[in-house]
């Protein structure tokens, strides 16, 4: 089979991080054809959506440990030169047996018009891995406002006396940029801080809504982060806050941890997974604090490597089993 893959520049991407990598590296192991191409490489020809793409090779990374170090200290080590990369050709994507929307937020116009190009792959002839319109339809922050009982209290508005009274009934929120990845811009706030109206307006620029959630003290423990495939639970990383940062991502330095999948993390998951089945997500990590689900990431969702190296297990496999079997229906 062929399989797509549309990313940021390889050669900027993490191997032993980033999940795009696994799930090509677990596509060529299964052997299949892996093939990358990039959001601007992307038209629409005759009514198909083509794009300018080149095959990888890739070198597997390999896992680095000792007896003594543990899991939890034991790291994935690429080649210099991991991957090899063919000619670019024109191909039609509908030639692919499926297509990886794997680039990464925030969301912009060129963004969004890629997924526009990607309606006119047939969905009958070729998975589109997370459905366009789909990922149009669930901004990472928003999306998760339709699954009463399982997010924490939050409001969305630009309104500074709307945040603040939500502040002060809550004692202390963080405050998000609904458009933005990996904590970019994320700030706690009290309503006793004398930069309170600076801070919203910074985030918000005046006109643009923000997220508004009450913190929870929990977030200190981890900021949990779960793979779903076609809405079930396969894995989960925990993600610790470190130093005196209050976020747990990883790009900001957050310490990746073996975590269980709780019974309360279950029942998130299945409140969730209908919506993510209705509207084509079928490859979505979810982030859970405390027992409360604070947002759906769709767009290139990562954690594979880091579950992968914990847990001893090889998510990137189970993936693309799944999506073979899709594909052949």
């Amino acid at each position: 089979m062929k399989f797509a893959f549309i990313i940021d520049p390889i050669a900027k991407l993490d191997p032993g991080h980033d999940t795009s990598v696994a799930l090509m590296e677990a596509a060529q192991a299964l052997g299949h054809e892996v093939w990358i191409t990039e959001a601007h490489g992307l038209s629409v020809v005759r009514g198909n959506a083509w794009a300018i793409a080149q095959p990888v090779l890739l070198k597997p990374v390999q896992l680095e440990s000792s007896l003594e170090s543990g899991a939890e200290n034991s790291k994935w080590v690429a080649k210099l030169d991991w991957f090899t990369l063919g000619d670019r050709v024109s191909v039609a994507l509908e030639e692919m047996d499926a297509v990886f929307m794997r680039t990464d937020p925030p969301v912009t116009i060129p963004y969004l018009y890629a997924t526009y190009i990607l309606d006119y792959v047939d969905p009958a002839k070729t998975l589109v891995v997370n459905s366009p319109s789909g990922i149009r339809a669930a901004n990472e922050k928003m999306y998760a406002l339709q699954f009463a009982g399982a997010i924490p209290e939050t409001i969305v508005s630009q309104d500074k006396q709307i945040i603040r009274e939500f502040v002060e009934r809550q004692g202390m929120a963080v405050i998000k940029p609904l458009g933005g990845k990996a904590g970019e811009g994320i700030l706690l706030i009290e309503a006793s801080d004398r930069n309170f109206n600076s801070l919203i307006e910074i985030s918000t620029l005046g006109k643009t809504p923000i997220m508004v959630q009450a913190y929870l003290p929990a977030a200190k423990d981890g900021d949990k982060r779960i793979i779903l495939l076609d809405g079930e639970p396969i894995g989960a990383v925990n993600r610790i806050p470190t130093g005196k940062e209050f976020r747990g991502n990883m790009a900001v330095g957050g310490r990746a941890a073996q975590v269980e999948i709780t019974e309360r993390d279950r029942q998130i998951c299945d409140q969730v997974a209908p919506a993510l089945r209705r509207d084509g997500l079928f490859f979505v990590g979810i982030d859970v604090i405390g027992g409360y689900l604070t947002e759906v990431n769709v767009t290139s969702p990562t954690g594979i490597r880091e579950i992968d190296r914990l847990d001893g297990v090889k998510l990137g496999d189970r993936v693309m089993e799944w999506v073979v079997k899709r594909s052949q229906k």
